[in-house]
């Protein structure tokens, strides 16, 4: 049996934002089978013209991603969850910190969304990984390559 996130929290998503979720989840599922690489250079190119997320819409973002859709909310699902929940505030116009890392006691990678440096609702358990891979939003003044 998978593990749901945290405690059930059943949650409204408003039809546009349904489909703009499901949708999300539909392009993460095939680009976290790609490498890292890949995922890094599809996420920066993605990032262009997004605003910085604020931490509620990055929750937001998250939220409906799991409402819609149980394999985003189980436990091990957490490459595919941060990345439809990057790709849904993309589509959105903002743009979360995407972030990939590990821990070493004992060891485990994760990913998951953050605004600044704190992480987006992610449970306690899930802290105290050291990031790898991030790809945060640009400036929103200077150059945008």
């Amino acid at each position: 049996m998978t593990d749901l996130i945290g405690a059930p929290q059943p949650a409204v998503v408003p039809p546009l934002r349904r489909l703009l979720a499901l949708l999300a989840v539909a392009a993460a599922r095939p680009l976290a089978g790609a490498g890292p690489r890949r995922i890094r250079a599809v996420l920066h190119l993605l990032r262009r013209g997004a605003v910085p997320a604020t931490r509620q819409q990055a929750a937001a973002a998250r939220q409906a991603v799991i409402t819609v859709s149980a394999r985003c909310a189980a436990d091990r699902s957490c490459l595919q969850r941060s990345l439809a929940t990057a790709l849904l505030c993309r589509a959105w116009g903002t743009w979360p910190t995407w972030c990939t890392g590990v821990r070493t006691e004992p060891f485990r990678a994760h990913a998951w969304v953050a605004v600044g440096s704190e992480p987006v609702g992610e449970p306690a358990h899930e802290r105290g990984y050291t990031p790898v891979i991030t790809v945060p939003p640009l400036p929103l003044t200077g150059n945008r390559s």
